[in-house]
């Protein structure tokens, strides 16, 4: 038997399960997750080498209505960039470090790291 979340928990868990996959398997460093300003929330952020990355979670059951990816659309993304530089300043981070807007893409139980999905 699987385990399924409930609705609401849904985001949360599979939130940590893409901050356990980045950190075991892709070498991040797990910053923060769930960072929430009044512009938004970024799912995850880490570092990644040098580059602080900031990553969005999506997930869905299966591609019915298209892949989890897609759903991080042009609206989610400014709202991600805005978070991100409220992030930058209240950590003192500075502008001058590199930066990279990832994606982590979970289609059923198969998980999917899109590196650099958007820019500013």
């Amino acid at each position: 038997m699987t385990y399924e979340p409930r609705t609401l928990q849904k985001g949360a868990y599979y939130e940590k399960i893409a901050s356990v996959y980045l950190e075991q398997y892709m070498g991040y460093d797990i910053l923060e997750l769930n960072f929430k300003c009044r512009f938004g929330e970024i799912d995850i952020i880490a570092k990644d080498e040098d580059t602080l990355v900031f990553v969005e979670v999506k997930y869905r059951e299966n591609d019915k209505h298209g892949m989890p990816e897609e759903f991080c659309d042009i609206k989610k993304q400014k709202k991600i960039l805005q978070t991100a530089r409220v992030f930058m300043l209240k950590s003192h981070s500075g502008f001058d470090i590199p930066v990279r807007f990832d994606v982590v893409s979970i289609l059923g139980d198969k998980i999917k790291v899109i590196k650099n999905a958007f820019s500013e």
